[in-house]
């Protein structure tokens, strides 16, 4: 099953590589390989999709694919090939659905489609329950949602409902006012470290100091939205935490993918309509290689 997700992954990544991608396009992106990578029923959740306008033409091409890898005797020697057509067929699918969406919207599609998963897996679900209404289905009123075209609230309005419950009006400030600033005063700083760190020239104070920042910046994009932004932050911190105790060394290949977490903050902060999917990949891929390696110190 993981060969199969990581095909499909590929696949998006591919595609979305030759479509112009704005800020939000690349979230929604990330957010539908992050559906893939996660699944507990590749299948289940495909089928789902069909089920829900805004995703159900990509869907249907993501279930052809999911067919071909399952149902078919797959020819090794064709398989280059095949991808490259799966990839090529994507592309339209996933500009229309790219389209249709942005993050937020994409997100309450991703409630359905988690609804649905539930109701196409049995295996947590004792079939000897008795019914609980008068057409014999068993219904969990704490899970049920009304018409989820109420809940299409627009980022506006949740912004202003979190400053109206949000007790510590100082973070607000600086969450809404002073969030660019913030976030891009130190990549300067951090990417000159970058430049001095082959030659053992930066200190474990520095390493410490940054790292620090950069989960403090990381925890504020996280707690406004900005969950790509908030990833690459954490992805840097812990690489200089990894560094710091010398169980990351800072080759070329560290350096540049630390690098590639700062290029994707600074398109997405600033919002800039350039394709970084290249720099995205990179990023969450070093990301994932660290998340086995754990640092003999707390930050």
């Amino acid at each position: 099953m993981e060969l199969i997700k990581q095909y499909i992954i590929q696949s998006i990544s591919a595609a979305s590589n030759n479509l112009r991608l704005s800020t939000q396009k690349i979230e929604v992106v990330a957010l539908l390989r992050e559906t893939i990578v996660k699944s507990e029923n590749l299948e289940v959740d495909i089928k789902g999709m069909k089920k829900i306008t805004e995703l159900s033409t990509l869907a249907i091409r993501l279930n052809e694919i999911y067919s071909y890898l399952t149902q078919n005797q797959i020819d090794l020697f064709k398989l280059s090939d095949k991808f490259k057509e799966h990839s090529q067929f994507l592309i339209k699918d996933l500009s229309h659905m790219l389209d249709m969406v942005n993050p937020a919207t994409f997100k309450s599609a991703l409630e359905k489609l988690k609804e649905n998963s539930v109701e196409g897996t049995n295996s947590e679900i004792p079939q000897s329950i008795p019914a609980s209404n008068e057409n014999g289905i068993n219904v969990d009123l704490s899970k049920r949602k009304p018409d989820s075209s109420l809940f299409a609230e627009s980022e506006s309005n949740k912004l202003k409902e979190k400053i109206i419950f949000e007790e510590d009006k100082e973070d607000e400030d600086l969450f809404f006012q002073n969030y660019e600033n913030e976030i891009l005063e130190t990549i300067k700083p951090i990417d000159g470290m970058l430049k001095q760190l082959s030659k053992n020239e930066v200190s474990s104070e520095e390493l410490s100091s940054f790292a620090k920042v950069m989960k403090t910046n990381g925890d504020i994009s996280a707690k406004i939205g900005f969950d790509i932004i908030a990833n690459m932050h954490w992805i840097i911190s812990k690489a200089l935490q990894l560094i710091k105790t010398r169980e990351l060394m800072p080759g070329k290949e560290v350096i540049e993918s630390v690098r590639a977490c700062l290029i994707v903050i600074v398109a997405l902060v600033r919002g800039k309509e350039v394709d970084i999917n290249n720099y995205l990949n990179r990023a969450e891929e070093f990301g994932k290689e660290i998340q086995t390696l754990n640092s003999k110190e707390n930050i």
